[in-house]
């Protein structure tokens, strides 16, 4: 049976509707998206799944290598880790220097109070990933570097898939990804560039490894 949309671009829909199903493991790891099935099962035209397609490449959501069709990443524990790694790099750094300005960025406290409604309602739930991201790219916006920006935003796309596992899996709740959030806010408003550093990297370590023993 065919699955109609309602947003008023077909594009935009469709891209948010595949990619709920990607994060939320709907869409397995692995699976290949072509451009004539996602047409058929939406009833959309081929350039509108082409673009979506695309989209979600872009995004980090889809791989594509060469004369083939796109398909869902299946990352393992060394993927895990390399990209828990990559975000680590860039991250603490910034940490430090936000704390050296004590610059806290509306758009991470923002995102924190969405975190904290999302966990009394649902301590388990993939719709934290979103304003996860957020609060972590606003982190790094605030130094008002668009390549730092761009290089983050690129580790960031291939992260929501972790991101989704852990939630999926179950291996953190949300009130301590906040608790561990709000950590990080305290010490760069208290210009504690360590105690920043060390709260974003307890944060982040924590995460990689629990997903990693949970890959296996």
């Amino acid at each position: 049976m065919a699955s109609r949309l309602k947003a008023t671009s077909l594009i935009d829909a469709l891209v948010v509707e595949l990619r709920e199903q990607i994060l939320d493991g709907r869409i397995a790891g692995g699976t290949a998206l072509t451009e004539t099935e996602v047409a058929k099962q939406y009833e959309v035209a081929r350039p509108t799944a082409k673009a979506a397609i695309e989209r979600l490449t872009a995004e980090g959501l889809l791989r594509r290598d060469a004369h083939k069709s796109a398909r869902v990443p299946v990352f393992d524990a060394d993927d895990i880790a390399d990209l828990y790694f990559t975000r680590a790099c860039v991250e603490r750094q910034v940490m430090r220097e936000l704390a050296r300005r004590r610059s806290v960025p509306s758009a991470a406290t923002s995102a924190q109070v969405e975190i904290r409604k999302l966990a009394e309602a649902d301590d388990s739930t993939i719709a934290a990933v979103e304003p996860d991201v957020r609060f972590h790219r606003s982190l790094v916006d605030e130094l008002g570097s668009p390549r730092l920006s761009r290089l983050h935003a690129s580790v960031m796309a291939e992260m929501r898939l972790c991101m989704a596992q852990v939630q999926t899996y179950k291996l953190l709740r949300i009130a301590e990804i906040a608790d561990e959030h709000q950590d990080i806010l305290d010490a760069i408003a208290d210009g504690d560039a360590e105690r920043a550093d060390q709260a974003l990297a307890v944060h982040l370590n924590r995460a990689c490894e629990q997903l990693r023993a949970r890959i296996g």
